[in-house]
């Protein structure tokens, strides 16, 4: 595959990865891969926008070889420390010896404590430029969106914003622009992303957004660092971040559970089943066997959840455990919550998921339901009362 041109003289030229089925230890599933996107922006001066995973990097260099020899390389700028993103720029100082990398105070620390490398680095900060002559590379400090050190660069006279992490999706395709593949798949990997990535970061999203909006700054293009490039409407990725930054959600629920004798499984469903009795929808996903960041991705959307689990040396199964270290984490916080779950000679579960909604600052809105070993059909009934009676307070939020 070629380079892509985005504008006059500015080129994609990053690298698809389509066999790639986890990010970040194995905490973020891609199904549809990802790519690893890096720009060459050819003027008086050459600047290389972010680069490849270092697995990758032969295939960038031999697009940017299409354009320009490597040599001719004046500036490397490095918008984010992670090695998906800055792994190969030991490779192009190698054939670009004279190039300066341009990065934040923390970006260049994480960079040499990687890379060990003794390299030519300027340091920049929001508001810095770098004139390469018929372009000017404008700078904005973006820190934790995701990590300390990241940044984006604005390039004025096109309006083109490469915000590396922000604004990106896991999806590897052909195609590189956001009008050129299925919307659906493309909004489906954007909201996964933003679950599973900068959800516990959304206040400082809210924040960044509001400030370049502030400055007046216009954007008719933005090209991440993952996934496709937005130019035909790059309003709908910031306003969808606003929304979901904002907590902004459907009147939808997610019953997230295990069972191990079937019993917990008995009671999500007549949850699902009086749920949906007040016209509210119901997803139900059983643990192990549903993907845990696609759950989140879900979540992101969806006004409430019940978590189920049946109870094992007085607190929940093994497998739901997961489900409420990524909740930790993520910090989902005014989602509406309840816990379920049957038990045996002692209870526990419930109060260890209780306790999780707590922690993160989820709204619990009754008193967990359990119930001791099979259910009754009226005890089954009670479950399906417990779902309406979740519904109406979906419903009135």
């Amino acid at each position: 595959m070629s380079p892509v041109k985005l504008l006059d003289d500015i080129y994609w030229v990053g690298a698809i990865d389509w066999n790639v089925r986890n990010f970040h230890g194995f905490s973020y599933t891609t199904h549809r891969g990802t790519t690893y996107n890096s720009y060459l922006i050819v003027d008086e001066k050459i600047a290389l926008v972010d680069s490849v995973y270092a697995n990758f990097k032969d295939e960038m260099i031999r697009r940017i070889r299409e354009i320009v020899e490597p040599d001719k390389i004046d500036y490397i700028i490095a918008n984010h420390v992670e090695p998906d993103h800055s792994g190969s720029i030991a490779d192009i100082l190698k054939l670009a010896p004279n190039a300066k990398v341009v990065g934040t105070a923390r970006c260049q620390k994480g960079l040499f404590k990687h890379y060990f490398g003794d390299w030519d680095f300027q340091i920049v900060k929001t508001g810095d430029t770098i004139n390469l002559g018929k372009r000017t590379l404008t700078f904005l400090e973006a820190p934790m969106l995701h990590w300390p050190d990241s940044m984006f660069t604005y390039i004025q006279k096109d309006a083109l914003l490469l915000p590396n992490d922000a604004f990106g999706q896991h999806l590897a395709t052909s195609k590189r622009f956001d009008d050129e593949v299925d919307e659906k798949i493309l909004m489906e990997e954007a909201t996964k992303y933003y679950a599973n990535i900068l959800w516990p970061l959304s206040s400082l999203v809210v924040k960044k957004i509001e400030q370049v909006q502030k400055q007046d700054i216009k954007i008719n293009m933005i090209a991440p660092s993952h996934g496709i490039i937005w130019r035909s409407n790059p309003m709908k990725i910031i306003e969808s971040y606003l929304r979901w930054a904002k907590g902004e959600a459907e009147k939808r629920v997610l019953i997230v559970y295990d069972t191990m004798w079937g019993n917990t499984d008995k009671m999500a469903r007549a949850i699902a089943e009086g749920i949906s009795s007040m016209n509210v929808e119901a997803k139900i996903y059983r643990i192990p066997h549903s993907d845990r960041s696609d759950i989140m991705a879900d979540l992101l959307e969806a006004k409430g959840i019940l978590i189920g689990s049946s109870t094992i040396n007085n607190d929940i199964l093994p497998t739901v455990a997961p489900i409420l270290e990524e909740l930790k984490g993520l910090k989902p916080h005014g989602k509406i919550a309840a816990a379920f779950g049957s038990y045996g000679w002692a209870g526990g579960a419930v109060k260890t998921i209780e306790e999780t909604f707590n922690k993160v600052g989820m709204k619990i809105s009754s008193p967990a339901i359990t119930i001791n070993y099979v259910p009754t059909e009226e005890e089954i009934q009670k479950c399906y009362n417990f779902g309406k009676e979740f519904a109406k307070n979906i419903i009135a939020s």
